[in-house]
């Protein structure tokens, strides 16, 4: 049986020479549990230092590195040689492999389809979701006599923040079939090829000054050096396979066994995912390309104990895991899709990083020590606990482990913890400076932060609200549920009267310690509405739903700032200052559409007409998951400007969990 038949394709695009630019922002991903992944565009040539075909997280899921990142492969043939790959150089393309190529798949792996004379090759690549191992086969069909082929893999074995040069140095080995290539440095990265069916010749030639537009495009340095280790060549006298597995590892450590068995690999993968579909109980398409969309942030993470547990990556391609991402995302990726354990232990995770209340901004991209720079992962810390106890009704973890926590973090809010983060006398939180940046909204570039919002935020006192009612609402005693009763009611009153803006109807965005007050329209009152407990009335509910979707609704999401602001920014882009000087003015954030369909539900009270408008609000970002973009997945962030192009990281977790829940809200599946 053709590997094809049995592997279940989600995704069929024909290629187009004409095409060329659009096609080379199209972008595919493989991920797996350990946060390393393969990923490149839909052309095969890598635009971003960040493509590569195996990068590794050596400490999972960070510290991550391009060990592989492409390949050179050539087709001897009737006497005429073919180069089926694709680079970019300063001034053109080379080889030209883009034109022989007609189609590009994606099923648990991805399948590039190529055609030159009466030959059909299909290349096709698959990650191992629990190893760094790379599976890559090549299909030739309609070959009558020798095929030469042979394929240089072009190494990289750098930081993936980073970029190589030819001033590196790395040692070769060989035992047995496996060719090693490693750093000097022991804790470094390594990579091991082997290939069986061909012969192996060592070289050590360098490709000079790759060129990545996407880099351009945001104002990084935009070349880099690749070392072509050695040649694998063989001949073929009719139709075939041929294999390569690919497995990284630090630079100490030996290869494992590498397994060539690619039946077994789909098999594997497809039994996989259709537990998960089973679990989510998917009953359509659009629900089966949500649920693996939302799967490929799923990893697994080191805790104090030793003991691996679940956790989020908040996006790729550069992002860890996040604490505030992550319990935003939470519910959506895990909870809607019927993966209860998994978001329980993605709970405890952090929880058992808890410190002075507060849970961590993110997890160090090397394994150093958390970061607890932030003023509201905590509080979506306790909404994503509440949710998993609404969702799985499971009261023995939730009051033996989670409430605990909820109750620390509630109580240092309350009583004061670093950067300033405390109750005011009227009840609501305040915190930070000038010089931080504490919410979402955290830009800050050479010392600029454009969006302060220290003080009194409006989100982070929705969320103090409802915090304050989950724990009275699952309170042990009449005196207990009061005592927390009491500060919500207290906090309820000060909301309106600090947040609520009487002329426009619509909340302020932030006030200051001086009283200054941010009226701004911006997408952070709409969790006034959409989280479980609201301080609003009906009408102000109301108000605030207006007021976002004539400001901040577009078809990917909703903007940062209203275009009628003079601080506000139509297009992200250009060097670091530019894009941070735009990210949170006016840029389209994809994960607010989420929030957005629940206050709109909520407010209309869930009508036959509210339930096809939302429909309609939600099929611009569907049809971004399977046409632009990284095929498959959600941007992070779009132009706040037509037409709304997408930028930032090519799959973020909460932009899919956003639109997940949304879908499942609107259609209840």
């Amino acid at each position: 049986m053709p590997i094809e038949s049995a592997e279940k394709m989600t995704l069929s695009l024909d290629i187009s020479e004409s095409e060329l630019d659009y096609m080379l922002e199209k972008e595919w991903l493989l991920t797996n549990s350990r946060g390393s992944y393969s990923s490149g565009t839909v052309l095969g040539c890598n635009t971003r230092r960040y493509h590569g075909l195996l990068v590794a997280a050596l400490h999972p899921p960070v510290e991550r590195y391009v060990t592989l990142s492409n390949m050179l492969e050539t087709i001897e043939y009737q006497e005429e040689t073919v180069e089926i790959s694709s680079f970019e150089f300063s001034d053109r393309l080379h080889p030209l492999g883009y034109k022989r190529l007609k189609k590009f798949r994606r099923g648990c792996g991805v399948h590039f389809g190529y055609k030159w004379k009466n030959i059909n090759i299909e290349k096709s690549i698959y990650l191992d979701h629990d190893r760094d191992e790379l599976l890559i086969r090549y299909r030739f069909e309609g070959v009558k006599g020798p095929l030469h082929f042979k394929v240089i893999p072009m190494i990289a074995l750098r930081d993936f923040h980073s970029m190589q040069s030819s001033s590196a140095t790395f040692q070769t080995d060989r035992e047995g079939s496996i060719i090693s290539v490693r750093v000097l440095d022991p804790n470094g990265p390594a990579v091991h090829l082997c290939a069986p069916q061909f012969q192996f010749d060592s070289g050590a030639d360098w490709w000079y000054a790759m060129h990545y537009r996407g880099e351009t495009l945001r104002g990084q340095h935009d070349y880099e050096d690749v070392w072509a280790m050695g040649v694998f060549h063989t001949t073929i006298e009719k139709d075939g396979e041929l294999a390569l597995v690919v497995h990284a590892t630090r630079a100490m450590e030996s290869p494992k066994d590498l397994d060539f068995d690619i039946n077994q690999w789909v098999t594997k993968q497809n039994m996989r995912l259709d537990g998960l579909f089973k679990i989510a109980q998917v009953s359509d398409e659009t629900s089966r390309d949500l649920v693996r969309a939302a799967d490929q942030f799923v990893v697994r993470r080191q805790i104090q104990s030793g003991k691996a547990s679940t956790s989020i990556l908040a996006g790729y391609h550069w992002f860890a895991d996040w604490g505030r991402d992550t319990f935003i995302a939470l519910p959506g990726l895990l909870l809607d899709t019927g993966r209860h354990t998994e978001a329980l232990e993605v709970l405890l995770t952090f929880g058992s990083v808890l410190d002075q209340g507060q849970i961590p901004n993110r997890f160090d991209d090397y394994g150093g020590a958390p970061h607890y720079n932030s003023i509201d992962a905590s509080l979506w810390f306790i909404n994503a606990a509440w949710s998993y106890l609404n969702h799985t009704g499971d009261q023995e973890q939730y009051h033996q482990h989670l409430r605990p926590m909820i109750e620390t973090i509630v109580k240092h809010y309350r009583d004061g913890t670093r950067d300033g983060i405390r109750a005011d006398e009227d009840g609501l939180i305040t915190g930070g400076s000038h010089e931080t940046q504490l919410t979402w909204m955290d830009a800050k570039c050479n010392g600029v932060a454009f969006t302060p919002r220290y003080g009194k935020a409006v989100e982070i006192n929705a969320l103090w609200y409802s915090a304050l009612r989950i724990l009275a609402e699952s309170s042990a005693s009449e005196k207990e549920q009061k005592h927390w009763l009491d500060l919500a009611n207290q906090v309820k009153s000060s909301f309106i009267q600090v947040f609520w803006n009487v002329e426009g109807q619509y909340l302020n965005d932030c006030v200051y310690p001086d009283g200054g007050i941010d009226c701004g329209i911006r997408p952070n009152q709409i969790f006034a509405v959409s989280l479980p407990f609201s301080c609003l009335k009906q009408t102000q509910q109301k108000g605030v739903l207006q007021c976002v979707e004539q400001h901040l609704l577009t078809p990917y999401g909703l903007r940062s700032l209203s275009p009628q602001d003079n601080r506000y920014r139509g297009w992200y882009g250009g060097d670091q200052f530019q894009r941070d000087s735009a990210y949170h003015q006016g840029t389209v954030w994809a994960f607010l559409i989420g929030p957005f369909i629940e206050a709109y539900l909520k407010v209309h009270k869930h009508s036959k007409r509210s339930l096809a408008n939302a429909s309609g609000f939600i099929q611009p970002l569907i049809e971004h998951v399977m046409r632009e973009g990284c095929l498959g997945s959600i941007s992070e962030i779009f132009d706040g400007d037509f037409p709304h192009c997408p930028k930032g990281c090519v799959a973020q977790a909460w932009s899919v969990a956003g639109l997940l829940r949304a879908y499942r809200m609107i259609y209840g599946i």
